[in-house]
């Protein structure tokens, strides 16, 4: 696992965090981490990639989500919410990163930025992304 891709991640659920709660222009948004971050190492269009991502497949990701949640998405704390449309995002867009590398990451960020028990939430709910998004690679992988 790439620590590059890691701090992307990061910084795409701070960007996406962001954009939620301002509802400011993504490429605004975008711009602004690039250069707070400047000269730190982490994949750049990566980055991009899961700022513009998301949004763009807004609906798309939270009709995926919905049938996993306990609540209305739009009733998932903003953290949690962002942590979870980011990772379905990576799984429906990204085949190329394994399943359980998306669920972890997204784990370890819920861990770092969500409340107390968030990365339980997280967990559960991407597994079961996971299974409706790539049920070969789950199944092959147990």
């Amino acid at each position: 696992m790439s620590r590059k891709r890691s701090r992307s991640r990061r910084l795409g659920l701070q960007a996406l965090y962001q954009w939620q709660v301002t509802g400011d222009d993504l490429g605004e948004i975008i711009n602004h981490f690039l250069a707070e971050n400047s000269g730190k190492a982490f994949e750049v269009d990566y980055f991009r990639d899961l700022v513009r991502g998301v949004p763009a497949r807004l609906d798309e990701l939270d009709k995926a989500l919905e049938p996993f949640l306990d609540r209305p998405v739009e009733e998932v704390d903003l953290v949690e919410r962002a942590l979870l449309r980011m990772g379905t995002y990576e799984l429906a867009a990204h085949p190329e990163v394994p399943y359980k590398v998306v669920i972890n990451e997204a784990v370890e960020l819920a861990k770092t930025f969500g409340a107390e028990q968030s990365h339980r939430y997280i967990n559960g709910v991407l597994d079961k992304v996971a299974r409706e998004l790539r049920p070969v690679e789950v199944a092959a992988r147990g």
